[in-house]
């Protein structure tokens, strides 16, 4: 006997001709979606929340899940994403005959739109474009990303790509070719897009002008030529120093606006980006968007707002002019606006002293995060950045689990070289893993100057100057800034809605992040011999020194062998320091254990007394411990001296 199943579609039951048991529902990023067979090979079904008029349908053929961006946005406005795995096969005959049973299935048994929209990525663009000359009329529109239009190109490698051969030759077998007729082979879709043009499918394509993989004159750039020659339209959104990796796009709105224009019934939401920007995309991601701010802002009529990071952040420029553009967009508003910025700080220091410098002055509404450059140039590790830059983000969400926070990457000179080499600078891939972690807004503002500059705006030397911008530059960044604004703030308030605490992961990224750092007082410690404690230390030679780190309390050992100990509890232990022109060596070794040494004279001691968060042991296992430390009798062969300065000692 077989068993007839309802399977709930588009908001109401249709019976289906499938076994009960042939379709398995579970959920993918809170949607609905259903597993289930065609003509062999494995399908999946994913259903928007409700319908949009028509049930229409991107399709996704290759990499289902990859980068989700544009079917995360068109699923919330009512499309169905579909898959059929029809891997390893090309785009070849086999595969369309295969794709054909599965449009037949969807539009049969499931109900949804005859013309679907097709999704190409890589060499799923072999698949997209193959089927719409195939089916044209049951095409409305075709997104391709990076796509393979000529497989000579890839995997043939038999131009500036360097292919694939294991991929070359199973793409032989699938379409029953020899070398030779596959050269002379005339029916990829770069030869064969008249029906695509009498058809007039729109299509747009999104690619990095620097892909080795799938090299863009080869592919997009010369389907692109051709199909226009033939009256075609097509939309490029290039990516211009962007590899064949990353695909789509961060925030997915030109994705999504092309989609819906698009599809029958369907009107385009409102755009979430500006028109000045060179490459028709922007440069942030939204997320859970600042939802919480907004309604403390427009209805209890106060907020707190908070700069916390380093000398960009406590410079005069983008800070004011970014509390200049809240108090216009909110006029009734009152703000308490805090500058927690100071100079040569990054992430890690951030985490430290997070609680007297953010939440001294009481709950925080909004959080604006910047330490890429810092955390960059100081010579952080991975594991630094990350634990940093989780310990703020953590360490605010736990204090208030509906603080909104946007983290910001600046833009210096070795992240530009990085995103012209199609690289994704290191830190700021390091501080995106928090940001996705916790679902939090960022801004890629290294990537947006470096592609802007490119595209002959302004330049590096005479407009933005420096990595502490000049007018023009901190401008730029609140411009950014304000676009993410108008796009997470860009529907009206509803009239219901409530502050909501956002989810708290379980886990941390890293349980050792810093998100318990704290700053202890130097009288914890118990002195041995050689050091003194000055209540209001101030440097007797000409040395700069940072605010917050003179005329303030510190711990002061100028004479090699001072020692000291420090008892505490926690899974790291540090020291902050003032790192000057006669900046000592410390040796130090926690609960009797092995003796390290730490030099505390940096690249910029010779002239400033450098606050710096030294970060001594960041593994220990939880519970009490105990650090000695001591005054080498070594030093660095450009220090003045020995001198161990101490403002605070670093606990987590």
């Amino acid at each position: 006997m077989v068993l007839f199943s309802l399977v709930a579609v588009s908001g109401s039951a249709r019976e289906t001709n499938r076994p009960a048991d042939s379709v398995q529902e579970s959920l993918w990023n809170g949607y609905q979606r259903l597993d289930f067979r065609v003509d062999g090979r494995p399908c999946l079904l994913v259903l928007p929340k409700t319908a949009a008029p028509g049930n229409p349908w991107i399709w996704r053929t290759e990499f289902f899940g990859h980068e989700p961006q544009g079917d995360l946005g068109l699923l919330a406005h009512g499309f169905h994403v579909a898959y059929i795995d029809v891997q390893n096969m090309y785009g070849a005959p086999v595969a369309m005959s295969h794709m054909d049973a599965f449009h037949s299935h969807l539009t049969d048994i499931y109900g949804l739109s005859s013309r679907t929209v097709l999704e190409g990525f890589s060499r799923g663009g072999l698949f997209a474009l193959n089927w719409a000359a195939r089916h044209p009329d049951k095409v409305a529109a075709i997104y391709v990303d990076a796509p393979v239009c000529d497989f000579k190109s890839w995997p043939g490698g038999k131009g500036k790509s360097k292919g694939s051969p294991a991929d070359w030759q199973r793409l032989l077998n699938v379409y029953g070719l020899s070398e030779q007729e596959a050269m002379e082979y005339n029916r990829n879709p770069v030869d064969n897009l008249q029906p695509l043009a009498r058809a007039g499918l729109p299509i747009l394509s999104v690619c990095g002008l620097v892909d080795q993989v799938v090299p863009f004159d080869e592919n997009t750039g010369l389907l692109a030529r051709r199909y226009k020659a033939m009256g075609g339209s097509i939309t490029v959104l290039t990516k211009p120093f962007c590899d064949h990796h990353p695909h789509s796009l961060r925030e997915p709105a030109p994705i999504v606006n092309f989609v819906l224009s698009r599809a029958s019934g369907m009107a385009a939401p409102g755009p979430v980006l500006t028109p000045d920007t060179p490459h028709g995309y922007d440069y942030f991601v939204l997320r859970d968007g600042l939802a919480n701010c907004r309604i403390k802002f427009e209805r209890a009529k106060t907020g707190r707002v908070v700069f916390l990071g380093g000398s960009i952040t406590n410079m005069k420029g983008w800070r004011d002019l970014v509390c200049q553009e809240l108090q216009r967009r909110f006029p009734q508003t009152t703000f308490d606006f805090i500058n927690a910025g100071i100079p040569s700080m990054g992430s890690t220091p951030g985490a430290f002293r997070f609680a007297r410098d953010v939440l001294g002055s009481g709950a925080v509404d909004l959080l604006f995060e910047e330490a890429a450059v810092n955390d960059s140039t100081n010579g952080r590790t991975n594991v630094e950045q990350i634990r940093g830059m989780e310990g703020i983000v953590r360490q605010a969400r736990l204090a208030n689990p509906a603080v909104d926070i946007v983290l910001l990457y600046f833009v210096d000179p070795e992240k530009m070289a990085e995103v012209r080499h199609g690289k994704l600078p290191a830190v700021i891939a390091n501080h995106e893993k928090v940001a996705a972690y916790y679902a939090l807004p960022s801004i890629n503002l290294a990537q947006e100057v470096t592609e802007r500059i490119a595209a002959g705006e302004f330049t590096w030397e005479k407009d933005f100057r420096d990595l502490h911008p000049a007018l023009f530059g901190q401008e730029l960044y609140t411009r950014s800034i304000a676009r993410l604004l108008n796009a997470t703030w860009a529907a009206p308030l509803r009239a219901d809605a409530k502050v909501q605490p956002y989810s708290l992961p379980a886990k941390p990224l890293d349980a050792k992040s810093y998100f318990h750092g704290q700053l202890l007082d130097v009288r914890r410690a118990t002195v041995e011999n050689g050091w003194k404690l000055d209540p209001d230390w101030r440097p007797a030679d000409k040395a700069g020194t940072r605010a917050g780190f003179v005329n303030v309390p510190m711990l002061i050992a100028e004479e090699p062998v001072s020692t000291l100990k420090l008892k505490f509890t926690g899974t790291a232990v540090g020291i902050f320091v003032a790192a000057g022109p006669d900046a000592g060596i410390v040796e130090y070794r926690v609960d009797g254990g092995a003796t390290n040494r730490r030099d505390l004279y940096t690249q910029w001691s010779g002239t400033l007394h450098l606050p710096w968060a030294q970060v001594l042991a960041a593994d220990l296992t939880p519970g009490a411990h105990e650090l000695e430390l001591r005054v080498s009798p070594d030093a660095n062969t450009r220090s003045k001296g020995h001198a161990v300065r101490i403002a605070h000692f670093l606990v987590n």
